[in-house]
């Protein structure tokens, strides 16, 4: 028993450190070639956790090879275009101009339904507000929409943006613990938080959160009484 458990632990860290050395995104993002990938080391990996009798370096060497194997060609795709789109595949626009391309539509065994769902995620419940719509190589839908269709943008209102936040506000305490790399963020110090948490008559264990902007507008969460 304990042979197994440290046998999993060795092959999960392996899994691991072999994960972030490919720099893998999530799932739902992974190409054809990393989805492959991902399947292949979780196959190998589950053998000897299954079966102490295998060997354990039967699964170290293959996914070190799947691993590196997966570097190089991560490498090459970057620099051949004709290799990326081997083991890629390429951008396909499945709305073009407002109208539906059923053939390309059909090639990639996408339904009305996917396409559908897929203008729906992405804030589009009428077809008809799309201009034009890409299905990209991780399977996810890019939709540019129709000129009534776009949300208004500060430059279309003509507002000014020095009489807004210029970056978006950050965690300062987080469950009880301030967060060290917010005060540079916010351009503020230890006194100006005491200053604060005086006013509001709260001490850093009273707050479940507590975000802050660099106008030094704040917002505070306080805890739940148990």
């Amino acid at each position: 028993m304990y042979a197994s458990i440290v046998r999993t632990v060795m092959l999960y860290l392996l899994i691991i450190a072999g994960l972030r050395i490919m720099g893998k995104r999530q799932i739902g993002e992974l190409q054809p070639s990393e989805l492959v990938v991902t399947i292949l080391i979780s196959n190998i990996a589950t053998l000897p956790i299954e079966d102490v009798n295998v060997p354990l370096l039967g699964s170290v060497v293959p996914i070190l090879t799947i691993v590196c194997f997966e570097v190089f060609l991560s490498g090459l795709t970057m620099y051949s275009k004709k290799a990326r789109r081997l083991f890629c595949g390429s951008p396909k626009m499945v709305i073009r101009d407002g109208k539906i391309m059923q053939q390309t539509l059909w090639d990639l065994r996408f339904s009305v339904d996917d396409l559908t769902e897929q203008l729906r995620t992405a804030g589009y419940f009428d077809i008809n507000e799309v201009q034009f719509a890409v299905v990209e190589t991780t399977g996810n839908l890019s939709v540019y929409p129709k000129f009534t269709a776009r949300p208004a943008t500060a430059g279309d209102l003509g507002l000014s943006k020095e009489a807004y936040i210029s970056a978006p506000p950050v965690v300062l305490i987080n469950n009880g613990h301030p967060v060290a790399e917010a005060y540079q963020y916010c351009g503020i110090t230890h006194a100006w938080l005491d200053e604060v948490l005086k006013k509001e008559r709260l001490q850093p264990q009273d707050i479940y959160l507590m975000t802050c902007d660099r106008n030094l507008s704040y917002q505070i969460v306080r805890k739940e009484k148990g």
